[in-house]
């Protein structure tokens, strides 16, 4: 499968490829502003991407609104738990920016947040186990995210890569029935900025409706929190009902939809930023 590039540019690092058919800037370097704003915009008319996304500290917001970017979320409390962060975004095709399934967007959006802070229960039944994860789990891992994916933004259905990750600040957590893996997720920790991204969520269709992906994140959480992560956000796929109401439910906030952001199974698909103090 071929997935997008991750590459160094300056001191920030940024995800790049046609799969997804944009530049997303994963970590951006203060050192690299606003020099990194050109690099980005050539790589882009380079390769021809229609989009480029950039989580920008609320002290140069200015700075890329100048050179054409728009505020599509915010998180409050994203670096050090001090100051916000703008997920900003510059498209070179227009018709990008536009969400086509807005109304579906929005039911999704209005079912999560009718559903703010209504936890379920926390307490795993019988033969259920949350663990995490371990190197040796990578095989299972990975066979799991490709029954419940097609497509994914990165390449999370092999093995070697998830045992890299896992020594590269990403902890995975599972949940075991009868000791086969039916449940994953992740946390993609930024220990210098202190937050943490809750993704990677998939479920053995066999098994949802139980709300083990609640039961994870809330897991990952009271682990992020002993490390001494501040923030915790996600980016969900805005038209996921189970998603989007299982971080609604444990407390988040909506930060903001972007559009057409993300390739999973197959379709570029708008996404909702949700977020949490820890």
């Amino acid at each position: 499968m071929v997935t997008d590039a991750v590459v160094q540019v300056g001191k920030s690092t940024v995800q790049h490829g046609h799969m997804n058919n944009r530049v997303y800037v994963t970590r951006l370097s203060q050192e690299d502003i606003p020099r990194i704003i050109p690099s980005l915009d050539a790589l882009a008319e380079k390769e021809g991407y229609s989009k480029i996304l950039v989580k920008v500290p609320k002290s140069s917001i200015s700075v890329f609104i100048g050179a054409g970017y728009t505020v599509e979320a915010t998180v409050p409390f994203f670096f050090h738990g001090v100051e916000s962060a703008a997920f900003m975004a510059k498209y070179f095709d227009p018709k990008r920016s536009s969400i086509t399934d807005s109304g579906d967007v929005a039911d999704v959006l209005s079912a999560a947040l009718s559903n703010a802070h209504h936890e379920s229960n926390r307490c795993l039944s019988d033969h259920f186990s949350l663990v995490h994860a371990e190197s040796e789990d990578s095989g299972e891992i990975a066979a799991l995210f490709q029954s419940v994916f097609d497509t994914y933004p990165f390449p999370i259905f092999d093995p070697d890569f998830i045992i890299a990750s896992m020594r590269n600040d990403v902890r995975y957590f599972c949940i075991r029935h009868k000791e086969q893996i039916i449940a994953v997720a992740s946390c993609e920790v930024n220990s210098d900025a202190e937050n943490v991204e809750m993704t990677d969520f998939a479920t053995d269709p066999q098994f949802r409706g139980r709300g083990l992906a609640g039961h994870l994140l809330h897991a990952m959480e009271e682990a992020m929190g002993d490390e001494g992560i501040r923030l915790a956000y996600t980016i969900a796929r805005a038209r996921s009902y189970p998603i989007n109401v299982t971080f609604s439910r444990a407390g988040y906030h909506y930060g903001g939809t972007l559009p057409n952001n993300t390739q999973i199974c197959g379709v570029v698909e708008s996404m909702n930023v949700w977020y949490r103090k820890l």
